[in-house]
């Protein structure tokens, strides 16, 4: 589906509360792609996409904003971490690892797309090939049946199709997967033994035990193998990663330098950073799928900038991020809807889980005021930790119910009311200011 710039919004706001600003400029960048699409291929070269920082503290959305987006579009997407890279001619991974962690989830993508192309195309030979597997074992253990007749084999065949041997557990020889490493550790010269040996010996195998579900999914994996063209699958995932894919650079202000003339860290901070203009600006990168140009991948920064300022990064880097947008801090207001309108709302996540223990969560109004109030409060006196706040608080309040449950029980209701909620947090607050007389 081609998502309008409303639309897309429409859908982050199912998860995401607030930051309307950053939602609507990843979704006109979003936007942007499908009108370039559309272009003539002359005049798609001419336009590149608008990168965008986001600045704001942690737990406010940043990255969620961006993984959503890329789920919304089944898009490649990578997530990575500025400070985990390092300038070149230092031990640590190098910039243009992203670009082949992006291809690799490109690859990835496309294969289960065609996988679930020719899954039941392939059924029919994975169910033969389990059949000769329990057949077997099952006709061992009956008593006067024509184990041999085809009645009792149309018997196997119908259960094995319904999935009811699942649980059973069968022996099969499974292909052991061949061993790669990098010739020049960062450089991208991949190699994989077993593409290299393949033509000359067999593929190793190792006899392994396994249930009739996992056994199924190894099975299926062959065979689909078997049928997917792979060249192709390789090629459509690099044209992916090259014109759909987005990288969200994380810790941005990490690298970001308060003074460029200093020495030692500073230095190679900025180092970093030089590396990451090349592929930001549109460079090629070698990756063990063939050659990727990285021009029209959509690069999204962001950062708390508590220390430095979007303006510390060198400004060829800044140029490269036209788009700057600043993420608010989450309200008391904020934390309730955040507690009540998300599909994934962690309220809802603690009730499906002690549901298992026949625990009936029940969240009244005013004790989720309360939570959020708290909350809002937390972040306030100590470290901002935005909505990943409400995960400390929730876990501290539902401790003892979560301890205690587990029983042989009938469904029971428990309810978190106002008094549940300020009697818990004013057990852990008192607690809290005992530590400082703690030697």
């Amino acid at each position: 589906m081609d998502y309008t710039p409303k639309q897309i919004v429409d859908e982050l706001d199912k998860y995401i509360i607030g930051q309307d600003k950053a939602k609507k400029a990843v979704a006109i960048a979003l936007r942007n792609r499908y009108r370039r699409s559309k272009l003539s291929k002359q005049m798609q070269e001419e336009i590149t996409p608008k990168n965008i920082i986001m600045k704001g503290p942690t737990g406010v959305g940043k990255t969620e904003i961006a993984r959503r987006l890329a789920k919304l579009v089944k898009a490649p997407f990578i997530k990575v971490e500025a400070t985990k890279y390092t300038e070149v001619g230092y031990v640590g991974r190098d910039v243009e690892s992203m670009i082949r962690d992006l291809v690799e989830a490109s690859f990835r993508l496309v294969k289960d797309e065609k996988v679930n192309d020719v899954i039941e195309k392939v059924k029919p030979n994975v169910d033969k090939r389990l059949f000769d597997l329990i057949y077997p074992l099952k006709k061992s253990t009956v008593d006067g049946v024509d184990v041999n007749g085809e009645e009792y084999k149309n018997h196997i065949m119908k259960n094995l199709v319904e999935n009811k041997y699942d649980d059973d557990y069968i022996e099969m020889e499974v292909k052991e997967a061949p061993k790669s490493f990098e010739m020049m550790p960062g450089a991208g010269m991949e190699i994989n033994i077993g593409d290299i040996m393949g033509g000359i010996f067999p593929a190793r195998k190792k006899r392994r035990k396994l249930t009739v579900k996992e056994a199924r999914e190894i099975l299926n994996q062959e065979e689909c193998d078997k049928v997917i063209d792979i060249d192709a699958t390789k090629s459509e995932a690099i044209r992916r990663a090259e014109q759909e894919g987005i990288i969200f650079i994380d810790e941005i202000d990490k690298i970001a330098g308060t003074n460029s003339r200093s020495s030692g860290p500073e230095v190679s901070r900025e180092g970093v950073q030089r590396d990451i203009l090349p592929i930001v600006e549109g460079s090629t990168v070698n990756t063990k799928y063939g050659i990727v140009k990285t021009d029209y991948i959509l690069f999204i920064a962001a950062g708390a900038f508590h220390v430095s300022k979007v303006e510390d990064l060198i400004p060829e880097l800044q140029g490269r991020f036209p788009i700057r947008v600043e993420l608010n801090n989450l309200t008391a207001d904020d934390f309730y809807k955040i507690l009540t309108e998300p599909k994934n709302a962690v309220t809802l996540q603690y009730q499906e889980l002690l549901k298992v223990d026949n625990i009936n969560l029940i969240f009244k109004e005013d004790a989720l005021r309360e939570i959020a109030n708290y909350a809002q409060t937390e972040n306030e006196t100590s470290e901002n930790l935005g909505a990943r706040r409400l995960h400390t608080v929730i876990e501290l309040l539902l401790e003892d119910i979560s301890y205690n449950a587990g029983g042989e029980h009938p469904m029971t209701d428990v309810i978190i009311d106002k008094k549940y909620v300020t009697k818990a947090f004013a057990n852990f607050n008192k607690e809290h200011d005992l530590r400082k007389y703690v030697l």
